[in-house]
């Protein structure tokens, strides 16, 4: 199908059905993209909660993703099948039999629902996406991101197996140009929306190159406060400290490290319970361990005085601080004081620094 007779089929599909395509006026490609935690997934979330859910089709991208996960593949499969007598060839009930069948993966998931129900949006929601390699999970689908008014301008031929797979999977769909049909032709319709996060602390894993990056809208998430969930890190019943105060903090100090916001902190970045509260345990194993190893392991940063703790029994004398010492001996327990005490420090760097 040519792309003349292409938009002519799009028109003539949605007047002959009654079913125009539900084109929202938003991005057909967009991926969002900020530090970790500022909210990527909520605002995804938050833009497509009036869809049907099996409109939303999610999948999350890691290092070991390929073509065959993201669009589908041969997989072993447990079904019941009939078992005969061997001599009279006379039914005995059934048996289950390890059979292999053509298993649809998100894209195929999200593809065949967009053209059963033109009149809906549909979403494919990739998080994650630079933790995998675009250009190997892609593939071929590649040129389908090339979209006019929706549609895509560059139809690809589907392997044998994905044709078999179309052909049952959308043979009820009326007024289908044949070749959409039955496989021969991929086309991204106008109501599929494909969506993705990107955390920009993890950049280096799998590099984006620049054609890839044409194709989409890009939405930059920026780290701010949210009043409304007021969050507290709580140390003890009488010792709680404003969650956002010390985000602003440490990202300050992390852009004095850094000279870049990639590592810094958003509002999310940690999870609070239901009484917006995030425990002591919590703070130490995500956010102290985050920093510890994501961050002050990997960048020196001049003032000292934040990575010290005076000694219990000699006040005089300090200690270089660890992430074990965030701990009891025991390692079970929070040490609450330590906890506390570089809090302090974080929220008093500004002092440090001029007094320097």
């Amino acid at each position: 199908m040519d792309r003349n007779n292409k938009k002519d089929f799009f028109d003539n599909f949605s007047n002959n059905n009654q079913r125009a395509f539900q084109v929202l006026h938003l991005p057909h490609q967009q991926i969002f993209y900020g530090a970790p935690g500022t909210g990527k997934s909520h605002t995804i979330k938050v833009a497509t909660e009036a869809c049907p859910k099996e409109n939303v089709v999610r999948t999350t991208f890691h290092p070991d993703s390929d073509y065959s996960t993201f669009v589908g593949a041969y997989k072993p499969a447990m079904q019941e099948l009939p078992r005969y007598n061997p001599q009279t060839g006379e039914r005995m009930g059934e048996e289950k039999k390890i059979v292999y069948a053509y298993t649809p993966q998100a894209f195929l998931k999200a593809y065949v629902k967009a053209w059963q129900v033109p009149e809906e949006p549909v979403f494919l929601i990739i998080e994650e996406i630079n933790r995998g390699n675009c250009a190997q999970i892609f593939g071929d689908l590649f040129q389908l991101l090339d979209r006019e008014e929706g549609i895509s301008e560059y139809p690809i031929k589907a392997d044998q197996d994905m044709q078999q797979y179309l052909t049952e999977a959308l043979s009820g769909c009326e007024g289908l140009d044949e070749k959409i049909r039955s496989g021969e032709e991929l086309v991204l319709p106008p109501n599929l929306y494909i969506w993705a996060t990107m955390n920009t602390s993890d950049q280096s894993l799998f590099p984006i190159d620049s054609a890839f990056k044409r194709r989409w809208e890009w939405k930059y998430v920026k780290i701010k406060n949210h009043p409304e969930e007021n969050y507290q890190i709580k140390l003890s019943d009488t010792d709680k400290r404003d969650w956002w105060e010390f985000v602003k903090q440490v990202n300050r100090i992390i852009a004095s490290m850094t000279s870049s916001a990639d590592k810094q902190l958003g509002y999310f970045f940690c999870k609070a319970d239901a009484d917006k509260v995030i425990s002591a345990d919590k703070f130490v194993s995500k956010v102290l361990f985050y920093l510890w190893n994501d961050v002050f392991k990997d960048y020196g940063f001049e003032d000292a005085s934040l990575f010290r703790y005076a000694d219990t029994e000699e006040p005089t004398k300090t200690h270089e601080l660890t992430f074990p010492d965030f701990y009891d001996e025991d390692g079970e327990k929070v040490n609450i004081d330590r906890v506390a005490d570089f809090i302090d420090k974080v929220m008093a760097w500004d002092d440090n620094q001029k007094q320097g």
